[in-house]
């Protein structure tokens, strides 16, 4: 798609975790609706979204983050100091098997609770102010993080990261309640990815518009919403 949209109308997402499944998808979406985005991956190796470089425009930045490393965000915000963010959305997740919990290592404990809890929001929590005052900052969430839904066990580790960076997420609307920048958790339904297992539901193509027009619909809304990739409200 050739975008024709003026530079000073264009908007800007960061799409943070973008190198690959899901967030790739996230950022050549935006792409695709002509917006200018800015995507995260690690290291410094090429990845699948700098394959999207020549055919963007000029519209696709790719930017290095360790998203684990407090450092490292400073160091990116930096870099972007003077832009003006549309959507900030923070795409991480691991997961390190279907153990009980009584059997999870402390180091795994920690490893999947600073990815995929702890670092989004120090993501949030440093470049909200590149946000704009009606923007909106997205994360990927998932149903296995709703207690409410949790009716069949397992996953013990991952559905208690995703409930944790649920709760994280409200204290961040609760402490910015005044704040008219609109917060989401983003369910992408059952996607075949490295987490999701190849028997997933969803293929990345088939989740991420949905995911994509579930934010657009929210956009200026304000306040803290859970929903999933066709709209639908999660239960906490």
């Amino acid at each position: 798609m050739n975008d024709t949209t003026p530079n000073d109308t264009r908007r800007t997402a960061l799409v943070v975790g973008a190198s690959r499944t899901l967030g790739l998808g996230i950022a050549a979406e935006y792409l695709h609706r002509g917006w200018d985005v800015i995507g995260t991956v690690r290291g410094d190796r090429p990845t699948a979204l700098h394959d999207l470089l020549d055919s963007s425009d000029g519209r696709l930045t790719v930017e290095s983050l360790e998203m684990t490393d407090p450092a490292a965000i400073a160091a990116l915000r930096d870099r972007l100091a003077g832009r003006t963010l549309d959507l900030l959305f923070v795409n991480a997740a691991i997961t390190r098997g279907d153990l009980p919990i009584g059997e999870v290592p402390t180091d795994m404990f920690t490893e999947v609770m600073v990815t995929n809890a702890l670092s989004p929001l120090r993501v949030v929590e440093s470049l909200r102010p590149l946000v704009a005052p009606t923007g909106t900052i997205g994360v990927m969430s998932s149903d296995q993080g709703s207690v409410a839904l949790n009716t069949e066990g397992g996953q013990d580790l991952y559905r208690a990261s995703k409930s944790a960076l649920n709760q994280l997420m409200r204290c961040q609307a609760a402490r910015h309640a005044d704040d008219g920048r609109t917060l989401m958790l983003l369910d992408p339904g059952w996607v075949r990815t490295g987490l999701g297992g190849p028997e997933a539901e969803l293929s990345v193509a088939e989740s991420v518009p949905g995911v994509v027009d579930t934010v657009e619909r929210h956009r200026g809304a304000g306040g803290l919403h859970f929903v999933d990739h066709l709209g639908r409200v999660v239960p906490w």
